[in-house]
């Protein structure tokens, strides 16, 4: 393919838009990723194992960093925002707002910046589970594989700490904003998806109970680089948990929430179960569930993690949470195959919190037809724009990279189109 002189804009940097980006360069095509966020690899970043074949998620990511930094095709912007989009397909001008990352190519990531650095941010890669520095790498394999620095807490001209301890003259506390203007003749949106606020679900205790965290927070316990280095521990002492519960639904499928199934949901659950009992195998999950969704191939996962010794499953929806004595946790549910009412207590409870696309609070800057739960509607998109993976409806990893690929033969059939 001769595509010099039009190019692919993909928005956000996460798996699918990832997997759009690399299938359309390494055709021959010039694209320019962009994500808002100081890092790529979106979510998946954050995991500690993903579907199908439960590895660490630096697997796919490397493989995909490497082919970025081997593809002159590749441009991309990190802590880039798309602020205008004008014009149609084959020829879209788009305007980009670049933030300043306080921290130039010169980084070589050495840690002196945050070494001499006296301030602290809550870590918002770990969910809040820990802090770290105002001057900071975002995880141990980031790529760009760059320090930034967080000017909302940092003490900036009046410490100068980091600039005074770096070899490298990599500190610019007075970088500025930079606006960046493309003509690109297809845009892919791949914007990925938020995590469902859980303090929105009152009758859960989350941020008011001790001891009750989110999937996503659960992920970062049992990763390696997490903040217990994959040690599975209570938030509030340390202790290593003895008994789990694993709340599903926890504001999907419900009209005061999110009135769809996130899909993911269950197979996080019972894969981070078995995060737990490979811990300690004498440690004890308990699923409260409504159904137990596992689409396609995954039922077989669904059948081993049910029939393992320490797995119990309770298909009731959790009524109540709250906080018991010893920072342990009481749970309030009704057991529907009995009719009776269930309530337990727990070292640890994990809400399996549902999937929000990111457009539900960050719209594009262009005339786009959404679902009232804040999805793309596909129908609705002007000619040669795509959206991708979890903008359309909530995916796992492996559908967003297929879907990934989809949307790179399409924006490259949009080029040659024109």
């Amino acid at each position: 393919m001769n595509a010099s002189n039009k190019k692919i804009l993909v928005i956000g940097g996460g798996m699918s838009g990832l997997t759009a980006a690399l299938e359309a360069a390494e055709t021959g095509a010039q694209v320019v990723v962009v994500e808002k966020s100081p890092y790529l690899g979106g979510r998946v970043a954050q995991l500690n194992k993903y579907f199908p074949k439960l590895c660490p998620p630096t697997c796919g990511l490397e493989i995909n960093f490497k082919r970025i930094k081997n593809n002159p095709d590749i441009t991309f912007y990190t802590m880039t925002d798309v602020t205008q989009i004008t014009g149609q397909a084959g020829d879209f001008n788009v305007t980009l707002n670049v933030r300043p990352r306080y921290v130039n190519d010169k980084c070589v990531a050495c840690n002196k910046c945050a070494e001499v650095c006296p301030v602290e941010r809550v870590n918002d890669f770990n969910y809040g589970l820990d802090n770290n520095k105002a001057a900071y790498l975002p995880f141990d394999m980031a790529f760009p594989y760059q320090y930034v620095i967080d000017m909302s807490v940092c003490l900036g001209e009046a410490c100068k700490k980091c600039v005074k301890a770096c070899e490298y003259n990599a500190i610019e506390l007075d970088m500025a904003p930079q606006t960046v203007n493309l003509n690109v003749g297809a845009i892919v949106v791949a914007g990925g998806w938020n995590l469902y606020d859980a303090t929105k679900i009152d009758n859960l205790g989350f941020g008011q109970v001790a001891n009750v965290i989110t999937n996503m927070q659960m992920e970062r316990l049992a990763a390696p680089n997490g903040p217990t280095g994959g040690k599975i521990q209570r938030p509030s002492d340390g202790a290593e948990p003895k008994s789990v519960a694993f709340v599903q639904c926890a504001g999907s499928r419900d009209e005061n929430h999110l009135p769809y199934c996130s899909y993911i949901c269950c197979m996080a659950s019972l894969k981070q179960a078995t995060y737990l009992l490979d811990q300690d195998p004498e440690a004890q999950a308990t699923i409260f569930y409504i159904d137990i969704r596992t689409p396609g191939r995954y039922e077989q996962f669904y059948w081993k993690v049910r029939d393992r010794e320490n797995v119990e499953l309770v298909r009731g929806k959790v009524a109540k949470i709250t906080q018991a004595p010893g920072d342990k946790v009481e749970v309030v549910a009704e057991d529907t195959a009995t009719g009776n009412k269930v309530r337990r207590v727990f070292d640890l409870v994990v809400l399996a919190a549902g999937m929000e696309p990111s457009t539900k609070s960050d719209k594009i800057p262009l005339a786009v037809k959404y679902t009232d739960e804040g999805f793309i509607d596909p129908t609705g998109l002007p000619a040669g724009i795509f959206a991708v993976g979890s903008m359309k409806s909530p995916l796992d990893v492996a559908k967003s990279v297929q879907d990934g690929t989809g949307a790179a033969i399409k924006a490259l059939q949009s080029l040659v189109g024109r």
